[in-house]
């Protein structure tokens, strides 16, 4: 039967869920608050230079792939994908001049741990050997599952304990890894999803065995090629985006979602309705409190959310590639679990930071005129709730973070910069609507994973879906697209 289908945001959830359904003949429109799509995959230009803001990698080629095939089209048509060589470099700036150089060669890899230390190469081999499993459990198996019944999750159950997920990232990998250095350098992956390595569930130890398995990949032009050739290939299935459309309420009767009213006050009617927007978000401000049993307003305070970001976006009129740094770079800070103490739990703004130096045009010259770099340095900061005043303390904490990089790892930066850019919470909380400016919705530990996230298919609503971050399975590009095929299932199902 074909459905009048209505998706607010145009995030990766919220495109690849309207491809899908339009592929299945659905009449879908996607209404999107900015000016463009992308959601936290928002692109900027400026100078000649272009900024991604999402994500940066992607670790499961096939997902787009897949999406593709669903639309009887070929993803290579539309965008390319380069591997990255290395995945990424990891400083140690307790030891200056430190890194582990992280890629697909595993025998390079395994020499540069036993320089770390070798006892922890057979560690290493054992924790690889345990990630499979993992995997084939928690990512093939049940990430693109939904968990709308409690039976669903005492189904699965015994997998779980068998696989430690009530322990944390780091506890499993200090299980095989004893250097300290080493450890951060095989746990720091929940962080990619919002999640604090010593609280997130071991079961994301599976990232680095996905990345293993499949390489790590960017988008040749960015990401946003990836949601331009998402953008071209919806409409050609048929499909309708609506840009400055911002949705102010979703309209309930009987229970039931009919519809969204916009800002300006106008009403579309809809069978049913898929949020990409925050799934906080949604309940919180856009369905009236009357029409919310389970997530009502004191459910969503007592959940745990996600750190927030600060970004600084550069353009630089010189290039650094005589430095250590490739495309995809991490600096650990002196401290670690400090750190992420204050950031997750303190919720305190510290003085030291540990980074991601994002070098774009390091592999794709294009993201830059001629000569020129474009790139961003991100810091993981306490969300909204910490009462940090971003108007007040924002240009101290980026000139600390500039002075940082140019002291070194990038000489003379500042004197370099003729772009710029940055982004705090109040971005995430305001231009993305996000709780509390969350940078990636509701923290990724066990009790807030699979049937203990909010549902795909609403418990208060019928007839209203979530996809992407704030949802089962969860934030990063696998679980936002997994959510994507579990609301495709739902809505045909129904």
């Amino acid at each position: 039967m074909r459905r009048k289908i209505i998706v607010i945001g145009s995030g990766f959830g919220g495109l690849s869920v309207a491809i899908r359904l339009a592929a299945r003949g659905h009449q879908v429109s996607i209404l999107e608050k900015r000016d463009k799509p992308g959601g936290r995959a928002y692109v900027y230009q400026t100078k000649g230079f272009t900024f991604d803001s999402g994500p940066t990698v992607v670790t499961a080629p096939f997902m787009f792939d897949d999406i593709w095939k669903a639309a009887g089209r070929r993803r290579e048509d539309y965008f390319k994908l380069q591997p990255c060589d290395p995945y990424y470099r990891i400083f140690n700036h307790s030891k200056q001049g430190r890194y582990l150089e992280y890629g697909d060669d595993e025998q390079a890899l395994l020499e540069q741990i036993r320089s770390w230390n070798p006892r922890d190469v057979e560690g290493y081999k054992k924790f690889m050997a345990t990630t499979q499993a993992i995997f084939e459990k928690g990512f093939v198996e049940l990430a693109d599952k939904p968990f709308l019944r409690f039976t669903d999750m005492l189904r699965v159950a015994p997998d779980l304990a068998r696989m430690k997920s009530y322990m944390s990232t780091y506890s499993y990998v200090a299980r095989f890894i004893k250097n300290d250095f080493l450890r951060r350098c095989f746990s720091f992956h929940p962080l990619f999803i919002g999640g604090n390595p010593f609280d997130a569930s071991s079961i994301y130890a599976m990232v680095h065995y996905l990345e293993r398995e499949w390489g790590v990949h960017h988008a040749v032009g960015g990401t946003g090629a990836i949601v331009t050739a998402m953008e071209r290939l919806f409409k050609e299935l048929g499909g309708r985006i609506e840009y400055n459309a911002e949705v102010d309420e979703i309209l309930v009767e009987k229970r039931r979602a009919v519809g969204v009213r916009m800002l300006d006050g106008s009403e579309r009617r809809a069978d049913c309705i898929v949020s990409n927007a925050d799934s906080a978000y949604t309940y919180h401000r856009l369905i009236a409190p009357r029409h919310r049993r389970v997530y009502t307003d004191r459910a969503l305070a007592r959940k745990k959310y996600s750190m927030s970001l600060v970004v600084i976006y550069l353009g630089i009129n010189r290039r650094y590639d005589d430095t250590d740094l490739v495309q995809h770079n991490i600096v650990f800070g002196k401290r670690y679990k400090g750190l992420l103490h204050d950031i997750f739990n303190r919720r305190r703004l510290s003085r030291d930071f540990s980074l991601y130096i994002h070098r774009s045009s390091h592999a794709d010259p294009n993201m830059a005129p001629a000569g020129c770099e474009s790139l961003y340095i991100l810091s993981p900061v306490p969300h909204m709730g910490s009462g940090v005043d971003w108007s007040q303390v924002g240009r101290g904490y980026r000139d600390t973070i500039i002075k940082f990089v140019e002291d070194h790892y990038m000489p003379n930066l500042s004197k370099h910069i003729v772009a710029e850019h940055m982004v705090d919470p109040r971005y995430y909380q305001n231009a993305l609507n996000t709780y509390l400016g969350s940078g990636f919705s509701i923290q990724p530990i066990l009790t807030q994973s699979a049937w203990f996230r909010p549902h795909n298919r609403s418990e208060d609503v019928d007839q209203l879906y979530f996809v992407g971050a704030g949802t089962h399975p969860g934030a990063g590009l696998p679980g936002v697209l997994s959510s994507a095929i579990i609301v495709e299932n739902l809505i045909g199902s129904a």
